[in-house]
């Protein structure tokens, strides 16, 4: 489905469903439909054709026939899917022979009728085509693509980037700074002269500043060059042009009538390689759109070795990526934009007039998101307005205000990336439209809405329709129109924002195109016509029943509400095609419950996560279509048996909570992720885990049973993991009394499919599964596992998993891989590692320069000596120890350091990790006196002093109960302690308690 297309795109499909034997269509019915497909094809492909040219290039008239067509899909579809739906019918739990067999005869009767009217249906189909079909020759559609709408000349709305002085740059002297250190060779001998050229590719969204950078790396350093040139590219480009600009800008005397010529492609890149060949020059290809532009443009920079320089800026990371080392540009700090705000308001150094509270700023600021375009346009809206009345225009305009000459310009510079967007990732962006400012949108969920919306289509190969929901949000990722969001935990991607500018610009389209209706508290957006998507935020919904009175709702395809108090029933009954039902994070009153669910017989997304709701209805088995059904994070303590019967399942979230398992889950053998919390006696237990493996389309499992498991029904889960061929995400939590050997699951043939990426095991083995190792895991990026015993061969094998971002590793022993060097490597794409009940220690070698990595359990014999030294000249480390560690979570055994003559000035060597972000360390107080954990913690504050990076510390101290007081290192002259130190004591375990319910190195 396409904003444009709309349904027109699923219609020939669904009328040649109707072709099958089990429709049973008459014979001129028949011939009708497969017309009407033909017809409906060659609309499709006119209107793909509409699609390709930017909105804002169309003819009115293609425009006007567009939205017609487009409304005219949506109606047809309607007419299909109703039939579909009447002609399959409902499979309801009917028990007995003698109510199956009436309930049969009714069907008969009922889909014999339906098949009558299925005529009439494609008669009215036939009528609404040649309308269309009419109004395109009375539009001149097919002319009017053939010569897009004339447009005047515009000027670039960057160009003033370039000409900006440096003094009035704000904020750029940090990012200046590292580009051209990016720009350099500085881990060379001086006596190397840099010589080859480096490329670098600076990387952002829209507005960022990255020409405006880009333009004050090249003023500062053309002079030391023989030649340069800064050329833009931007969407679209005429490549001959480009060259030829830059052979003028490399030398304009010379090149003069350069673009009165007609040399063209391989003449032109030839004569650049000629001039460039003896020369040390620095070029800027500003605003590359595409890999295909870049891999012509870079057949023309010779590599000379001669130190030339080149910098290419870009809103896509796969062309950062092709054009050089990539440099993400980041926003500017709250104090730059509050100075570029002020600037622009006030003039001069950019400092306020009066030291008035700055609430309204702050608001303005976020809004701006530290986007130096952004905080320029809501200043220039402000310059000459009453500070009293900024609040009240910040709530009005946003970006959406078009009369205003910086609003406009900043609209068509995000206009431009989304312009260049393909058809279907148009769609899947303009869905984004239905959030709320500032929503943090789970990527997985997203996919599942875009999937039961229609957006995501079935291609040939072997790729799932949510496989390639995943493609096309990394391509919005990647285009930098959404922000991702990625976990605290383990620092992959689970969502996503969209900036308060894309987010106007969307919702401007949106509301143009009537793609969402939004409804909130602050100004209601709803259209007086058809409405296709309904959107409620942050509002409290008394009625629901009240927006029948202003539109048709018998079209709503979706209805989405964010963030609302629902005081009343939800009456569904006036929703007659809704496909997603989508209530989350709402708060529901006392006696709300969802009413004439069973009706929605469309449905294909029930989204209820974050809400109060108690049950779901036992009417949810007429909901034969239903694909996704998310009651995660709810009051529903147990689902109704009638689940089992929903066939078309592909995902069923009721992840982490106290829900009783239904008998037949084995019969949900669509689905592709289950995430459950099965509370249950041991019959059922068995019975789930043996269906488990009925499931073979899963890819992502999460399953936490909580009845213990003996040997024989660890054999019998083992069985049933090994029929999950297709599974990537494993999240595993089962209650057993003991540790787990290892070797009973081998016998049971216990293995992972080698596309694996996502292992949690939260139970205990009794030593590393063979299975977890390089040779059958080359994709694993996360692994949590606890083993009882663990060697150097173990460690060594996760370190070659070469994709492994993230490690917790919970044992019991001490080990230690010793002389690491930089041809050895180690770990080196970790960005998380965590160690819960051991301690880390990386131990420089002095006679080689290598680094021996420690992990100790603090009740061995100490494998390593504490330097006092504290030696953080990094320029001596090798980069191979876990060169991409960002955070860090370990314990510290005082008392232990302390037996084994270990000094405190320099545990765990955080100097080998530098790249170092978040250090979280337990300090272990048992047997050590309160100065001994002083010093400790003390030592650990001053290596994150010292280390460059400054990486945030956080310290928690466990069994301070149990630290010894420096009387105890004396001879005791009474065994009596006094009454105040028993009361100190008594305050301490009250106080260790809540410390060690608020810790977690796991959780946290």
């Amino acid at each position: 489905m396409d904003l444009v297309t709309g349904a027109m795109g699923n219609l020939a499909p669904k009328l040649l469903q109707l072709l099958q034997d089990e429709y049973k269509l008459q014979t001129g019915v028949r011939e009708q439909v497969q017309s009407l497909s033909k017809e409906l094809e060659n609309i499709h492909t006119a209107l793909r054709k509409v699609a390709a040219v930017p909105w804002d290039q169309l003819d009115e008239q293609v425009k006007v026939w567009a939205r017609e067509v487009r409304e005219v899909s949506y109606d047809m579809e309607d007419i299909l899917d109703t039939f579909l739906v009447r002609v399959q019918g409902r499979e309801t739990v009917d028990q007995g022979r003698l109510k199956r067999a009436l309930k049969k005869m009714g069907d008969l009767f009922s889909k014999g009728k339906a098949r009558r009217e299925i005529a009439g249906a494609i008669e009215d189909i036939r009528k609404q085509l040649q309308e269309v079909a009419e109004r395109r020759a009375r539009y001149k559609v097919d002319e009017n693509l053939a010569k897009p709408a004339a447009r005047t000349s515009t000027i670039d709305p960057r160009l003033a980037a370039m000409y900006k002085e440096v003094t009035q740059l704000i904020g750029i002297d940090k990012a200046r700074g590292e580009l051209i250190s990016m720009l350099s060779y500085q881990h060379r001998d001086d006596d190397v002269p840099e010589k080859e050229m480096k490329k670098v590719s600076v990387v952002g969204v829209g507005g960022l500043g990255k020409t405006t950078l880009a333009k004050a790396v090249y003023d500062k350093l053309k002079g030391d060059f023989n030649c340069g040139a800064f050329v833009p590219v931007g969407r679209n480009p005429d490549i001959n042009k480009v060259l030829k600009d830059m052979l003028y800008e490399l030398d304009k005397e010379r090149y003069e009538n350069i673009h009165s010529t007609t040399r063209e492609g391989k003449q032109l890149i030839d004569l650049l390689r000629e001039f460039l060949r003896n020369k040390r020059y620095f070029i800027v290809i500003d605003d590359i759109w595409e890999t295909q532009s870049w891999e012509i443009i870079k057949l023309a920079l010779v590599e000379n070795n001669c130190g030339s320089r080149i910098i290419a800026t870009t809103r896509k990371f796969e062309v950062a990526r092709e054009a050089g080392e990539v440099y993400k540009l980041q926003p500017l700090s709250c104090d730059d934009s509050k100075k570029l705000f002020y600037t622009r308001i006030f003039g001069g150094d950019g400092k306020c007039l009066d030291n008035q509270p700055d609430e309204i700023l702050d608001k303005i600021l976020k809004k701006c998101d530290g986007i130096p375009l952004a905080i320029i346009t809501m200043a220039s809206l402000l310059v000459g307005k009453p500070r009293e009345e900024w609040c009240e225009l910040y709530s009005a305009i946003g970006f959406g205000h078009k009369d205003n000459m910086h609003v406009e310009n900043t609209m068509r510079i995000l206009s431009f990336s989304y312009y260049d967007l393909p058809s279907h990732l148009k769609t899947c962006l303009l869905y984004l439209s239905a959030f709320p400012e500032d929503y943090v949108i789970e990527k997985d969920l997203l996919i599942w809405k875009w999937i039961a919306e229609g957006f995501v289509h079935k291609k040939q190969g072997k790729l799932s329709l949510f496989e390639l929901g995943e493609g096309y949000f990394n391509d919005l990722l990647n285009r930098s129109m959404i922000q991702a969001v990625e976990s605290e935990w383990d620092g992959m991607v689970e969502g996503c924002r969209v900036h308060d500018m894309v987010l106007d610009l969307i919702r401007s389209l949106s509301r143009e195109e009537n793609f969402v209706a939004i409804s909130d508290n602050v100004e209601g957006t709803l259209s007086q016509g058809k409405v296709r998507r309904l959107v409620h935020q942050n509002r409290t919904m008394e009625n629901n029943t009240h927006q029948a009175d202003h539109m048709d709702m018998s079209q709503v395809r979706s209805y989405i509400a964010s963030r609302c108090d629902i005081s009343q029933r939800v009456l569904l009954s006036s929703f007659k095609l809704l496909r997603v039902l989508a209530i989350e994070n709402c708060r529901f009153g006392e006696d709300c419950h969802l009413e004439n669910l069973g009706n929605l017989l469309h449905l294909r997304y029930l989204g209820l996560s974050g809400t109060n709701i108690r049950e779901l209805p036992k009417e949810i088995e007429d909901l034969k279509f239903l694909q996704t059904l998310d009651v995660a994070e709810t009051s529903i303590t147990e689902l109704p048996a009638s689940v089992v019967l929903l066939t078309q399942l592909v995902c069923l979230r009721a992840d982490w909570l106290n829900l009783s398992v239904s008998d037949g889950i084995g019969k949900l053998t669509s689905l592709e992720e289950l995430r459950m919390h099965a509370v249950c006696d041991d019959k059922s237990q068995r019975r789930f885990v043996k269906e488990l493996g009925s499931l073979r389309e899963l890819r992502v499992l999460v399953v936490s049973i909580d009845c213990w498991m003996d040997e024989s029904q660890q054999r019998e889960l083992v069985e049933s993991l090994r029929n999950l061929h297709k599974i990537q995400h494993l999240t595993l939590r089962i209650a057993t009394r003991e540790v787990v050997d290892i070797a009973t699951w081998e016998a049971a043939g216990f293995t992972l499919p080698r596309h694996l990426q996502y292992l949690v095991l939260l139970f205990e083995f009794s030593r590393l599964p063979s299975c977890i190792n390089p040779a059958r895991l080359p994709n694993l990026t996360t692994l949590e596992l606890w083993v009882a015993s663990l060697d150097e061969r173990d460690l060594k094998l996760l370190d070659r998993l070469t994709e492994l971002r993230y490690l917790m590793l919970a044992s019991e022993s001490t080990v230690t891989v010793s002389n690491i060097n930089a041809s050895d490597g180690c770990f080196q794409k970790l960005r998380v590692f965590i160690l819960p009940y051991s301690m880390v220690q990386f131990e420089r070698n002095k006679e080689d320069s290598s680094v021996s990595l420690h992990i100790w359990n603090g009740t061995d014999a100490m494998p390593f000596k504490c330097s006092t030294e504290n030696d953080c000249s990094l320029c001596a480390i090798p980069s191979a120890v876990m060169p991409n560690l960002q955070v860090l979570r370990t314990c510290v055994f005082v008392r232990a350091l302390k037996d084994g003559n270990g000094d405190c000035a320099n545990i765990i060597g955080l100097e080998y990790l530098t790249s170092l972000q978040k250090f979280r360390v337990w300090i272990d107080c048992e047997g050590a006196s309160a100065a001994e954990v002083d010093e400790a913690e003390a030592a650990l504050r001053n290596q994150t002093d010292v280390h460059p990076n400054r990486p945030a510390l956080e310290v928690y101290r466990c069994n301070e109960v149990k630290m010894i007081s420096s009387v105890q290192d004396q001879e005791p002259e009474d065994d009596n302690l006094p009454k105040e130190e028993e009361e100190d004591e008594k305050q301490q375990e009250e106080e260790a308690d809540d410390a060690v319910a608020k810790l977690s190195l796991v959780d946290g």
